[in-house]
């Protein structure tokens, strides 16, 4: 069986998307894999399964490069809603809305939940600062934007060793679903300088969850104002978030290219 994809791109975070809306598509853990390796498969970050939705215009799904299932990634979504031009999409983590003007796209990724069984955490703790360290980072925000993420700040985020202590946070047992790690500073413009460990993913060139999350977590403690520029290897974002309000973020998404191939 042969299947059309589009590979996309997000700020250097690149998909791999089926549309699954006419013929189902069976995906699991084993076959997101094995699509996903960058030496036997066609290669990404993330694998995206376009699927109908009585709730939204379509449904997607994200497997990460390791094979695990998650709720959401906003890179991703921006690129859907280029490729398709939905403006409605249900999530495991939610029902997300877009818009494209031009080669920019604004996905509303909807509130931010803080509360510790929203995160989730697997005990009651004070998710405004964590009373956790590993190393050098200590105090995260914890917060939940469809998926789970810490944020911390610190001084220089170049500095961190996030390939090493990303691991270990991940999978510390504190957090039962693991959890995506953020290390931001402070530009002296206000800009937030940004570097993200994605659970199941490892480090990335850009994370659309992580800006939005270190960016609510900067304008909730009081150290950036909205809406607020997220730079990443990858490419900028610009975030907007009020109390009560959904987070709003816009960027670029790239169609890179289209193929077939043997499932």
């Amino acid at each position: 069986m042969r299947r059309r994809f589009d590979k996309m791109e997000g700020l250097g975070n690149d998909f791999v998307i089926f549309d699954a809306r006419r013929e189902a598509l069976a995906m699991d853990a084993t076959l997101a894999r094995r699509l996903a390796d960058r030496q036997l498969g066609i290669g990404c970050d993330q694998l995206i399964l376009l699927e109908p939705s009585d709730r939204a215009e379509l449904r997607m799904r994200i497997w990460n490069h390791d094979g695990s299932e998650v709720q959401s990634c906003g890179n991703a979504t921006r690129c859907v809603v280029a490729l398709t031009g939905a403006r409605t999409i249900e999530t495991a983590g939610g029902l997300l809305s877009g818009s494209a003007a031009g080669d920019r796209i604004e996905v509303s990724l909807g509130e931010p939940r803080f509360g510790w069984d929203e995160v989730p955490l697997d005990y009651p703790m004070d998710t405004a600062a964590l009373p956790m360290r590993w190393g050098p980072l200590e105090g995260p925000a914890a917060l939940s934007v469809g998926n789970p993420h810490l944020v911390f700040f610190v001084p220089d985020s170049a500095t961190v060793s996030l390939d090493e202590l990303g691991p270990a946070i991940e999978h510390d047992p504190a957090f039962p679903e693991r959890i995506n790690v953020n290390v931001a500073s402070i530009a002296p413009d206000g800009a937030l300088q940004l570097r993200t460990w994605e659970r199941g993913a490892g480090l990335t060139r850009a994370c659309g969850t992580g800006a939005c999350a270190t960016a609510v977590a900067a304008i909730r403690a009081r150290r950036a104002v909205s809406p607020v520029e997220v730079r990443m290897t990858g490419g900028t974002l610009r975030v907007a978030w009020a109390p009560s309000e959904p987070i709003r973020m816009t960027g670029a998404a790239t169609h890179v290219f289209s193929g077939e191939i043997a499932l």
